[in-house]
């Protein structure tokens, strides 16, 4: 069992953090951040702090690890901050590993959110033994052109802000992962919206119910073999979340990597999949025929896979609570969270 944190209240202090690219503090993406922030504070009604490093840009916190990891290890330690939002991803978090003091974290579980690299920093928590949050980022869903998707802010307020079962998750209406370069020129231009098609079961029937564990594909990657990958324990009787990043990984790469967590024997152990909807549905077909072609060699083909679901890299996004109850059920097309994501 993970510990949760405590939820989110208005007034509450959060810290922005850059675990991984340092974009948010570079002086032409600065406007974002700042955007960002506004929508945390008049929407949601927090106090905002970065973290004395988050803002220094690219070079230096690519060049400072460390100081990245003293980020996050100061924003757990001091009281004053209830919460913890990732400003976006990046591709070299697990170069934080040697500078992460696991019992900082675990003595003060509090909200911590991210997606995409982020995926080391949750594995962090886990470790630790907390529950945290793969969710929208500062610097995308927060400070999304024009307004926040009321999508995502809805998943905000019910997984975050509120200590009730969180409940069925209705897939979105539209989505988008146009790239509209961050211009400040760009600001009041809205990203086109495509109609979603929902969700899809690639094979399986019934209801399942397991505990959350998953992140971005080709982030776990960074993970496996290190003290960060989880206890055979954490993958029995789960449900799996996986997403692909805006690199669009070759189809050939999402078997290679399906083949590698049967071989694990964590596929064996599952009781069922999400997958999130690939950023610009980029192999979408492609990526359901390797899915079902890995389970089929290792005789898996009863177990559930929901496909094309809102989270990752394409947005709005709901928000995924590691190691909360959730539920699939196969006749019905839906997925819920059958507990709080916090207390």
């Amino acid at each position: 069992m993970l510990i949760k944190p405590k939820k989110l209240l208005q007034g509450d202090r959060v810290a922005t953090i850059s675990p991984s690219w340092g974009g948010a503090g570079e002086p032409q993406i600065r406007w974002r951040y700042e955007q960002g922030v506004k929508r945390l504070e008049e929407i949601f009604g927090l106090e905002v702090v970065p973290m004395p490093n988050s803002l220094k840009g690219e070079e230096y916190l690519y060049q400072n690890p460390k100081a990245r990891a003293e980020d996050l290890m100061m924003a757990f330690r001091d009281e004053r901050i209830k919460g913890i939002i990732a400003n976006i991803g990046g591709e070299d978090s697990i170069r934080l590993l040697p500078h992460i003091d696991f019992d900082v974290i675990r003595e003060n579980p509090k909200v911590f959110m991210g997606y995409s690299d982020v995926t080391v920093s949750h594995l962090f928590c886990h470790k630790a033994g907390i529950s945290s949050f793969y969710g929208p980022a500062i610097l995308t869903d927060f400070a999304e052109n024009v307004a926040m998707d009321p999508y995502t802010i809805d998943m905000v307020k019910r997984t975050l802000f509120s200590n009730k079962v969180i409940g069925d998750i209705q897939s979105a209406a539209n989505w988008t992962s146009e790239r509209l370069e961050w211009l400040e020129e760009n600001r009041y231009k809205r990203r086109t919206m495509q109609p979603n098609g929902g969700y899809e079961v690639l094979q399986g029937s019934g209801v399942v119910k397991g505990s959350l564990i998953g992140g971005c594909m080709s982030v776990l990657e960074f993970v496996k073999g290190t003290v960060l990958w989880p206890d055979e324990k954490y993958w029995e009787g789960c449900i799996i979340f996986f997403e692909t990043s805006e690199e669009k990984p070759h189809p050939d790469s999402i078997r290679y990597w399906l083949r590698n967590y049967a071989a694990q024997g964590i596929l064996q152990k599952a009781s069922g999949m999400i997958f999130g909807k690939p950023q610009d549905e980029a192999y979408y077909d492609e990526y359901k025929h390797e899915i079902q072609q890995v389970m089929k060699e290792y005789g898996v083909e009863d177990l559930p896979v929901l496909y094309n679901m809102n989270f990752g890299h394409t947005e709005p996004k709901f928000i995924l609570p590691y190691g909360a109850l959730a539920e699939i059920d196969c006749d019905k097309k839906s997925f819920a969270i059958l507990e709080s994501g916090t207390e």
